[in-house]
């Protein structure tokens, strides 16, 4: 079994967890899976959503501590400027953190460069440990979308070759979407970030990346909570002395899928980063696979035209709370 300097237990060889998950690491305690570049990449980290609110101190608390070091955020979110506040208020050095966001659709073609740069100043820093592109959908007033798509990417590579990004990658790509993307870049996306929870797991999609040599990453390790009372992942939890949110997010982490929950709650999300001191087994890997039967897929991408528009944070509905004034 593979173990950190604290004695913590992060896991023991099985079919469920293999070699690609890097114990030596510079993140404090919180373990590490390398992508294709080099690049390592916590594998839990702090979801920012903009969907229930934004409440600084809960922020702060999780990256001073809770040590989570991998912040995940988007422009689309609204709450960059935010998070460059709570993370110079928490103290924890910029080198120590992985940094990622997201490029919203209407951004696409010769602004990205542009969005890019604008989301660092909001988040008071000079460069991103990983960009994304948030959907490959192409806003209908391009008029090429192909050749958006490729300008699109020209731009993302362009960053990475400049410095400003460390790692480049997408969100919300299927299979054809990765293939489409495939044929043109220069540079593969180091990242895939998709919804990836026990009763949603693309098994196709996450072969694939690992074909290609793509972390999969995965966003909703908890469903919004809406499966945390399904007895298998209760009886899972009862075994083992957890709760049924460390199990959701046991499993991603045992997949090799890099986790992002959010919550606003410090008591949990205390609880969301208790989960490199236990070991899920291959019979409780078999049931909690079951559950994928279901097939309770929590985001929905329907309409993402006619939401383009709509203005950043527009989730939050005033939801902001304890931010300090800051010139």
């Amino acid at each position: 079994m593979v173990r950190l300097a604290n004695d913590f237990l992060i896991g023991e060889k099985s079919e469920f967890f293999g070699p690609a998950v890097q114990p030596d690491i510079s993140y404090d305690t919180t373990p590490s899976i390398e992508m294709s570049n080099g690049v390592q990449m916590p594998l839990l980290g702090l979801g920012t959503t903009h969907s229930g609110g934004y409440y600084h101190d809960s922020v702060v608390y999780a990256i001073r501590d809770c040590k989570y070091r991998m912040i995940d955020t988007a422009k689309r979110y609204g709450v960059e400027r935010e998070l460059g506040i709570a993370i110079k208020m928490s103290g924890v050095p910029r080198e120590q953190l992985f940094l990622n966001s997201k490029l919203w659709p209407v951004d696409f073609g010769s602004s990205v460069y542009d969005a890019c740069l604008k989301s660092c100043q909001r988040l008071g820093t000079d460069y991103l440990d990983l960009y994304m592109t948030h959907f490959p959908e192409v806003p209908s007033w391009f008029v090429d979308p192909k050749e958006t798509k490729e300008e699109t990417w020209r731009q993302m590579e362009r960053l990475y070759d400049d410095g400003i990004i460390r790692s480049i990658g997408v969100s919300n790509y299927t299979k054809k979407d990765l293939e489409e993307l495939l044929d043109f870049c220069s540079v593969k996306p180091h990242v895939n970030q998709f919804e990836f929870h026990p009763c949603y797991n693309p098994a196709e999609l996450v072969e694939f990346c690992y074909d290609e040599d793509i972390v999969f990453m995965g966003y909703c390790p908890l469903a919004k909570g809406r499966i945390l009372d399904e007895e298998v992942v209760k009886a899972v939890a009862q075994k083992h002395n957890k709760t049924p949110a460390q199990v959701c997010i046991r499993y991603s982490i045992q997949n090799e899928v890099p986790a992002i929950p959010k919550s606003r709650q410090k008591s949990r999300i205390w609880e969301n980063c208790q989960v490199f001191d236990f070991h899920l087994d291959n019979d409780d890997m078999h049931a909690l696979k079951k559950l994928n039967s279901l097939q309770r897929k929590i985001i929905s991408t329907d309409g993402l035209e006619e939401k383009l528009f709509l203005p950043d944070g527009y989730k939050l509905k005033g939801q902001v709370f304890g931010v300090p004034q800051v010139s």
